[in-house]
């Protein structure tokens, strides 16, 4: 097609899918006026109403009002299957009874103790002994400040203050790069030098020729759309950086859920250290970095000028009593390996829905976690935001919504252990049903 016909057709297509999109909003906002309501009250003491930039959509964001299971109930009653599953941070749904009883207990315990305990212990050894990379870890209060400080220990160690990331990677509030935006404001003023995903050669090249310390990447990409790694591209990161020096560092806060020893065990690629956060504590705030003795050992209090390390809350009671039980009672291998499959077998049902409706959209992912891409395949790296793509993506949402179910607003899916067969069979026939009937909005260009 030559490029005034398909601009133009490109033209059309958004003008209908702007009419359309105008319909779903109206049809939101009228079932939502207790949502509205807070939203404006909101609005006067929070930047925006909210607090937290990705539970910000227009024209207002759901507020919800309570949870059980893997369903979410909203301020104005409706209810969801909740497919968001706090952006893979509620792994064990809302109200799992084992961790419940943990937090609990801690209550009963005492908060604020100002002392080391012996659950912060017993929760360290269990994470060395299922994370292959882990041969020591420290606790955080997020997968961000893991993350931040996995990159301190990294450029401490190599006396170098590069910093390798690649495009579409996400690793935490002030360490983001989206796909063909400028260097985002919030991000720390580190010198970064950026690369495509999956392309092994050219990462090497960078690291042969530049003051790099560390490598950090995600193993399979999260906000930048659940696109995961090839076995060979992070073969030959591992190769760059043992032939360099650099340290390697696997952001896992997503993607250890993939595997009792998380996305590492399963491609079979040991970094030299690697975070944690989201899901580890049952639902409480948790982060943490481990990795090589040798690295992490620079944070020894026990030797000579040894790197500080500070956090109020790293080894909170609430934290680290759920996060005992969560990672040493409930999501054991089984229930890791179980979950794995399930999320395995949605995308490709997801995938075949798809190609029988004849549209343009290719679900990515691994495991338990996957978005929707509203274009053809293969797709082994994230693309420029496309104004016709992002329509698509609000649709989707909207319609998922008035479906009763709630994912992210970008499209993730994220899985939860509550979720079971009948759960999965209701959102593959409301994706077929969104592909269906909205074919016409779906098509390639």
């Amino acid at each position: 097609m030559d490029q005034p016909v398909a601009a133009r057709r490109n033209s059309d297509l958004s003008t209908l899918l702007e009419t359309v999109l105008l319909e779903a909003r109206e049809t939101y906002v009228a079932a939502r006026p207790a949502s509205a309501a807070l939203h404006q009250r909101a609005r006067a003491v929070l930047p925006g109403g909210n607090t937290r930039s990705v539970l910000f959509w227009t024209p207002f964001p759901t507020a919800m009002a309570g949870g059980s299971g893997c369903m979410l109930r909203d301020v104005d009653g409706h209810e969801y299957l909740d497919l968001c599953g706090e952006y893979s941070a509620g792994l064990f749904g809302h109200s799992h009874p084992a961790i419940l009883a943990a937090v609990r207990g801690a209550l009963d315990g005492g908060l604020n103790l100002t002392g080391v305990g012996a659950n912060e212990v017993a929760l360290a050894a269990l994470l060395c002994a299922r994370f292959p990379a882990m041969e020591r870890v420290r606790f955080t209060n997020s997968g961000t400040e893991a993350n931040l400080m996995a990159l301190t220990a990294a450029r401490a160690r190599t006396g170098r203050a590069g910093v390798l990331a690649f495009r579409g990677g996400y690793h935490g509030g002030v360490l983001t790069f989206p796909v063909g935006a400028p260097v985002q404001p919030v991000n720390l003023p580190l010198p970064v030098t950026l690369a495509d995903y999956n392309d092994g050669p050219a990462a090497a090249a960078l690291l042969a020729a530049g003051d790099i310390g560390a490598v950090i990447v995600e193993p399979m990409l999260g906000a930048g759309g659940c696109i995961p790694a090839t076995p060979e591209f992070l073969g030959a990161l591992r190769a760059a950086c043992d032939g360099s020096g650099a340290v390697l560092i696997f952001d896992e806060v997503m993607t250890s859920r993939h595997a009792a020893g998380g996305l590492q065990a399963r491609l079979g690629v040991t970094p030299d250290l690697m975070t944690l956060g989201k899901y580890v504590a049952g639902g409480m705030s948790f982060g943490a970095f481990g990795g090589r003795a040798d690295i992490m050992d620079q944070f020894d209090g026990h030797r000579p000028g040894s790197l500080p390390h500070a956090g109020t809350f790293n080894n909170n009671v609430l934290s680290m009593a759920a996060g005992l039980v969560a990672m040493g009672e409930v999501f054991s291998p089984a229930a890791a390996e179980a979950l794995w499959a399930r999320g395995e077998v949605l995308r490709t049902r997801l995938n075949d829905a798809a190609r029988a409706a004849g549209v343009a959209v290719t679900v990515t992912g691994a495991g338990s976690m996957l978005t929707p891409n509203f274009r053809d395949g293969p797709i082994d790296r994230p693309a420029p935001s496309d104004p016709i793509e992002e329509q698509r993506r609000e649709l989707f949402f909207l319609d998922m919504l008035a479906a009763g179910i709630y994912i992210a607003r970008r499209g993730m899916v994220a899985l939860s252990l509550p979720v079971g067969d009948a759960e999965m069979d209701r959102f593959v026939a409301a994706f077929a049903a969104f592909c269906r009937d909205r074919a016409p909005l779906l098509q390639a260009g």
